[in-house]
């Protein structure tokens, strides 16, 4: 199996844990923060989006942050869970799409304090799958906090038993 191949599927799987997590939050606890300087949960989850559209960009473009073809952010919390999901799969296909070759090139990527770096594509979005990982564990703060359901992740939760 290809580096490209295994990206693929640790993307797919992934991100299906993440619409599972976005599906089981409350639509009427968005303005969520558990703390000042947290975001709220709809911000939060918008980072999901984000990720799927600059990993779009990775993939064959320049990466400009914020990302040119952003979409607005929705009104409501089935809007965000919509925008999201087609976020990842749009990365998803643009990837499957894409010969190995393209993605062992390079593209600039911010790595630091007003530090520019030349990046592999591949390893932009195996650090894009990271981040969205990253962001979907605090998700599930806010979940548990916003009194939803937490769906197993990687193994049981208080809310998802493994019998």
């Amino acid at each position: 199996m290809s580096e490209k191949q295994k990206f693929q599927e640790a993307w797919d799987r992934e991100s299906a844990t993440t619409m599972k997590l976005l599906r089981a939050y409350p639509e009427n606890q968005t303005d969520l923060k558990p703390h000042a300087a947290s975001r709220s949960a709809k911000d939060l989850a918008w980072t999901f989006v984000f990720e799927g559209v600059a990993g779009s960009q990775a993939v064959q473009g320049e990466m400009k942050f914020p990302p040119p073809n952003m979409p607005p952010m929705p009104t409501n919390w089935k809007g965000m869970v919509g925008e999201v999901e087609k976020a990842l799969k749009v990365m998803s296909d643009k990837v499957r799409k894409v010969d190995d070759a393209q993605l062992n090139t390079t593209v600039k990527f911010k790595t630091g304090p007003k530090q520019v770096s030349d990046l592999r594509r591949l390893d932009v979005l195996w650090f894009l799958l990271n981040d969205q990982i990253h962001h979907r564990g605090q998700f599930s703060v806010y979940l548990r906090m916003a009194g939803g359901k937490v769906p197993s992740i990687y193994g049981p939760s208080a809310d998802e038993k493994w019998a």
